[in-house]
């Protein structure tokens, strides 16, 4: 058996998320179906992560263990041909047989798209929110994510993870176009965490907490301190990176 990376997009509109679930259709189980059926062999694949309902994807990777595939090239035109206009497969890789989607990756990036006009061509593709900002403040909030490394205010409750610390590298909005950007990437990220930090940035925005507020949020670490998570439509994971090992067949 070999294993491989699947590399791809997809918009989550109208997907119940990332994970199988018992009452929805998810991302993965379109992909898994996609695989069995052209590779003709049940095909189970592991994400790099979870993302929630109505969230999108610039770049997921995923592993699965098949097989030599000949001809991964045709493989993808062959996906691409058979999964829906929503998801699209860029690249399949071959890699080291240990390599895990998940657990190797060692750093993740997500954008968040806000638009504070009325664009029915951005529906579903960035949160529309209506009200002055004042993004210089919450850019100087941003850059405190990066003094503290436990994150439990801005995670899901009740979650299987053994730590809520995650190291932050980089976070930033910027305007692009009409929009405005929130850019942050980090080892790992809490379930909720991008949509609970950018929540509470809005806070900020609006005058209703100040820089201090935003990073004694942080230190109480309990979610009730944090503000409401922003819409998942405005949300893309855009890049997941790995050690070069990963890709090393040895």
């Amino acid at each position: 058996m070999q294993r491989y990376f699947i590399l791809f997009s997809y918009k989550g509109t109208a997907y119940h998320g990332w994970q199988r679930q018992p009452n929805g259709v998810s991302v993965q189980q379109v992909l898994e179906e996609a695989l069995t059926t052209v590779l003709r062999v049940p095909i189970a694949v592991v994400g790099a992560g979870r993302t929630d309902a109505g969230v999108h994807a610039r770049l997921m990777v995923a592993h699965f263990d098949v097989e030599n595939i000949a001809e991964p090239e045709r493989l993808v035109g062959k996906l691409n041909s058979l999964l829906p206009y929503d998801i699209s497969v860029k690249q399949i890789l071959s890699v080291n047989p240990q390599a895990h989607a998940r657990f190797d990756a060692v750093a993740r990036r997500y954008e968040y798209w806000l638009t504070q006009e009325k664009n029915p061509f951005l529906r579903d593709l960035a949160a529309y929110v209506r009200g002055t900002l004042d993004f210089e403040k919450m850019n100087q909030a941003a850059k405190c994510l990066m003094d503290y490394t436990d994150f439990t205010s801005f995670s899901k409750l009740h979650t299987d993870v053994k730590t809520n610390n995650c190291k932050i590298t980089m976070a930033y909005w910027e305007k692009r176009g009409n929009c405005w950007v929130f850019v942050i990437e980090a080892d790992r990220f809490l379930r909720n965490m991008v949509r609970a930090i950018v929540g509470t940035l809005l806070e900020v925005g609006r005058h209703k907490m100040d820089v201090e507020d935003f990073a004694a949020v942080i230190e109480k670490k309990d979610r009730c301190a944090a503000g409401t998570s922003a819409p998942a439509e405005g949300l893309y994971l855009v890049d997941v990176r790995y050690p070069q090992e990963v890709y090393s067949k040895g």
